[in-house]
């Protein structure tokens, strides 16, 4: 009895998978690499991931054409990996119940979120629908049962016969009625969006023709290999107007959530998108207020404002509130120099919201400062700063013991605001901003001074959207930039030429009343660009 219990593993051919796969194909490059599992595919460089992913679905296209059907007796693939695309990770092994596969055999294909990697495999249809995404290329053909017909013996000796069955002709050649098939029953047509059923006598018609004509857009929106995200905001809109109307014709109150739902999935859409092509909006969670006066642009204008940058500061009140900083700073620094303007910046977005904050030591000696202890004791001497100990315990503090300080002119009184309008949230995304620009790693490798650092910080709140210099690419005003970076006007070329050799600035060119260039395509993320 042992030696006839054999697996079902061992009886059946193992389903098929391959898997095509997107990755970086170096640091530093937007070029991509394409590998796939099938040893006879060699590795594919594109030099976009836009190009990447096409290139990866085109070749699993590929697969699955010249792939052969399913094979109706192979063991489900993902069978043999515990179904662990569909049955959730408990930390423990969990063991693939029997009734969890079955079905004909089918090629599924599935893919992840980000479209990193794309795989196809043999599995069971049970798994393929189980699986979250996962979509069926082509289904086996089922096993022909082998059928025989046979007579039955009939008596020897006697003239009666065998039992006679509807499905066989008689043995005497006296033709016997088929059986009947069952009519086929066919699924009823009911249209849907968002998992709603449309009634078919919703009226009016043109609102029932709208929401249809919606569900169909959304579900051919799945089918996309790219994402839209200004169609897909379109979409939502219209769909927020549609179920108004329908909660108005129907009364059903949960229409109303859903419509709101909508609305903020368009806004939501509406400003990533806005981010991935350099535009701007108010933000996911406020729409526009329309044509005038409005904050937000279209998303034509948006895309032909500059080439598509994923920023670090996202919106325009953000990009907005880190040149107010700057401009208080300038018109607030207590000493003159531009050493001490940039610790000065510093510390004012340390403390902007309620002028106290935490520092530590290696907060100022990143700064590249000649002397940040003398410099220090210089701002705590004229009062623009308090510390509850000297300079030398500020500068030895560590992350576990910060340093409290106090910047008295940015304590909010009772009777007024502090000078500045953004949040608590808002501050430290500023500040962190200001941290990655002086904290480059290509400025750091330059030894770049305090004046370098401080200049690259005014150039980045300098720009168009395509990293141009100054309002519409037309350079910055030498008066405007002098204001922000205390230093000679002779002194700037060297400062732009120190930028120029770190990767930052390219075609720079300073003339007697303006600065122009351009920055480098490695640092438009931590611009903010000027309204258009």
């Amino acid at each position: 009895m042992t030696q006839a219990a054999v697996s079902e593993l061992d009886e059946r051919v193992p389903g098929r998978r391959w898997t095509v796969r997107l990755d970086a194909a170096s640091r530093g490059s937007a070029a991509v690499r394409i590998s796939c599992s099938r040893p006879a595919c060699a590795d594919q460089r594109l030099p976009s991931a836009a190009a990447g992913r096409a290139a990866a679905i085109a070749h699993l296209k590929a697969h699955l054409r010249a792939a052969p059907a399913p094979r109706a007796g192979a063991y489900c693939a993902c069978k043999l990996e515990g179904c662990h695309p569909h049955i959730p990770d408990t930390g423990r092994h969990t063991r693939a119940e029997p009734w969890r596969c079955g079905g004909p055999v089918v090629l599924a294909v599935m893919t992840d979120r980000e479209g990193r990697w794309w795989q196809a495999m043999e599995c069971c249809s049970r798994c393929a629908a189980a699986t979250p995404g996962a979509k069926t290329a082509a289904t086996s053909q089922p096993l022909s049962p082998q059928t025989t017909s046979r007579q039955a013996p009939t008596a020897k000796g006697t003239g009666t016969r065998g039992p006679q069955f509807s499905d066989h002709q008689a043995a005497s050649g006296t033709a016997v009625p088929a059986p009947r098939s069952a009519p086929a029953r066919r699924p009823s047509q009911q249209a849907k969006i968002a998992q709603r059923v449309i009634p078919h006598n919703l009226r009016p018609t043109a609102l029932r023709d709208e929401l249809v004509e919606l569900g169909d857009h959304f579900r051919a929106y799945q089918q996309r290999t790219e994402p839209d995200l200004a169609l897909l905001a379109d979409l939502h809109e219209r769909k927020a107007r549609a179920f108004i109307a329908w909660a108005d014709a129907s009364g059903i109150l949960s229409l109303r959530v859903e419509a709101v739902r909508a609305k903020q999935a368009a806004a939501a859409a509406r400003f990533q998108h806005d981010q991935r092509t350099g535009g701007a909006s108010s933000g996911p969670g406020q729409a526009g207020t329309g044509p005038a006066g409005s904050e937000s642009i279209s998303s034509t204008e948006a895309a032909d404002s500059g080439p598509a940058v994923d920023r670090l500061l996202t919106v325009r009140t953000q990009w907005d509130h880190a040149r107010s900083v700057l401009a208080h700073v300038a018109d607030h620094s207590p000493l003159p120099g531009p050493e001490a303007r940039l610790l000065v910046l510093m510390l004012t977005l340390r403390t902007a919201h309620k002028g106290t904050g935490n520092l530590v030591g290696q907060d100022i000696t990143a700064l590249g400062l000649t002397d940040p202890e003398d410099l220090v004791e210089k701002l705590t001497g004229c009062g623009w700063l308090s510390l509850p100990g000297t300079a030398s315990d500020l500068l030895a503090s560590r992350p576990e013991n910060p340093t409290p300080i106090t910047v008295p002119s940015l304590v909010p009184h009772e009777d007024k605001a502090g000078p500045f309008t953004f949040g608590k949230k808002m501050r430290p995304k500023l500040s962190g901003w200001a941290q990655k620009v002086i904290s480059d790693k290509k400025l750091r490798k330059a030894k770049a001074t305090a004046g370098t650092r401080l200049l690259a910080l005014t150039l980045a709140t300098q720009t168009d959207a395509s990293g141009r210099l100054g309002p519409g690419g037309q350079g910055i005003a030498l008066p405007a930039l002098t204001t922000c970076v205390p230093v000679e006007t002779g002194e700037l070329q060297h400062l732009a030429d120190q930028l120029t050799a770190a990767d930052w600035l390219t075609d720079a060119v300073l003339t007697d009343d303006h600065l122009t260039g351009q920055l480098t395509e490695r640092v438009l993320p931590l611009t903010c660009p000027l309204q258009a």
